[in-house]
């Protein structure tokens, strides 16, 4: 039996459930929720992720795996008070995302997976809350050098705590090569590796590719289309039907990305938001699964992608 760590301490990788493998509770920046908790509204968005997560729950989530890392204002009292009010698991990350901290332009990878390392063996922010997984993220222009810098530290907090990395890619540009190919160098085991965003590309060789690899796919960006040029959610689905048809059923997961509460200083920008996706945790359960199980998918298969494979992933098999 492999326990993990939650926000409200370790949980056996069974009681996952069903899973939702990349969202977030609230996104914002580097310290804005502790010194300016006013401008996220803090108490209202734990309310708010507290209503979310218990409706969500209501119709069958078990767990979110919350990427949100220190850059993406990282908040680790509000995820425990969101999980311990909701019900839902909420395993948390270590890593960083785009906004790399400039303290770590010039430090080496070493000195980076060390503080990675201690989230995950000591605790985060002061407290005994362990993070259950690394998050890295690349986009539109591929590897930076400070993006270097990051990937390998999370390959060296992996082989040190054997905790698994989740990546943001631009699937468009096949960034998630890139990555692969800085974790093929560090020696890692690639199915300790999830490629997220990869549902912003209908390039099935590019996809197919990445798992032949030995790394999970995370088709995690619903509803999608807002971005120009990205497939809209149906194409999405089509696309997760494709893989699952062509036999790599059992190395993909899916999530929406998506957070009650994202730092926009306005009700405008928030009910943009919530107008594009009024269902928000609960888009795929509402749209995405029905769709896949018209386009031929089996209750096995689904339960793959939304039970098993998350188990599978966490569990290092």
């Amino acid at each position: 039996m492999v326990q993990i760590e939650s926000v409200k301490g370790p949980i056996d990788t069974s009681d996952l459930g069903f899973t939702l493998s990349h969202e977030h509770v609230v996104v914002s920046s580097a310290g804005i929720p502790q010194i300016y908790p006013e401008f996220i509204q803090r108490e209202k968005s734990i309310k708010e992720g507290i209503r979310a997560l218990s409706a969500a729950k209501a119709e069958g989530l078990d767990s979110i795996i919350d990427v949100t890392t220190l850059d993406l204002g990282r908040d680790i009292d509000m995820l425990k008070q969101v999980s311990e009010g909701s019900g839902v698991n909420i395993v948390c990350a270590t890593g960083t995302w785009r906004d790399i901290p400039r303290a770590f332009w010039s430090a080496t990878s070493d000195s980076v997976a060390e503080l990675y390392t201690r989230e995950i063996t000591v605790g985060i922010e002061g407290t005994d809350i362990k993070a259950g997984i690394i998050k890295v993220a690349n986009d539109v222009g591929g590897v930076t050098r400070e993006g270097e810098i990051i990937l390998r530290a999370a390959a060296r907090a992996q082989k040190q705590t054997g905790v698994p990395i989740s990546t943001h890619t631009w699937a468009p540009d096949r960034v998630g090569e890139q990555q692969v190919r800085i974790f093929e160098d560090e020696k890692i085991d690639l199915s300790r590796v999830y490629i997220g965003h990869s549902n912003d590309t209908m390039d099935i060789h590019y996809l197919e590719g990445l798992m032949d690899k030995g790394v999970w796919i995370g088709l995690d960006r619903y509803p999608g289309g807002r971005t120009m040029g990205t497939p809209d959610w149906n194409q999405r689905t089509e696309t997760a039907m494709k893989l699952i048809s062509d036999g790599y059923g059992k190395k993909i997961m899916l999530g929406h990305d998506w957070s009650v509460t994202i730092s926009i200083d306005s009700k405008e920008g928030q009910d943009s938001r919530n107008k594009y996706n009024p269902d928000g945790y609960l888009f795929i359960t509402r749209h995405v699964l029905p769709k896949l199980k018209k386009l031929g998918a089996t209750s096995q298969q689904i339960d793959d992608l939304m039970i098993n494979n998350p188990k599978r992933f966490f569990d290092g098999k």
